[in-house]
């Protein structure tokens, strides 16, 4: 339940950030699904290896090198999925800048909540 809840966060997410960025269209709810799908599979499976093999100029610039990759993964994904576009490189790091902010309230909201459902307080007599 929660990873629906997450898909759907992030999929309002980047209709919102469409919707703030020039740059970034989304042509409707289903390719903001889909693109949400795809970005959580880039992330899971890409991201790490990129960052590993990007390691040395990531400790260069003291991890902001972890933003190009992040934008880079947000144009790579824009790039194949129909009904989502990005115009630039710039408009993908800002929009992969925005996708985790919201992303990261987004897990803490859903987190929260799962945790008010499932802790059980008992008084120890």
């Amino acid at each position: 339940m929660t990873l629906l809840l997450r898909l759907i966060f992030n999929a309002l997410g980047l209709i919102l950030i469409s919707e703030l960025i020039p740059g970034i269209m989304v042509e409707g709810l289903y390719p903001a699904i889909i693109a949400a799908v795809v970005l959580g599979i880039l992330n899971i499976i890409i991201r790490p290896v990129l960052l590993i093999l990007t390691l040395p100029i990531t400790i260069l610039t003291l991890g902001l090198f972890a933003f190009v990759v992040n934008g880079a993964l947000f144009l790579f994904a824009a790039s194949f999925i129909e009904g989502f576009y990005v115009s630039s490189f710039w408009s993908a790091l800002l929009g992969s800048i925005l996708m985790s902010i919201i992303g990261a309230v987004g897990n803490r909201w859903i987190n929260q909540e799962a945790t008010k459902r499932t802790i059980e307080y008992r008084e120890i007599e």
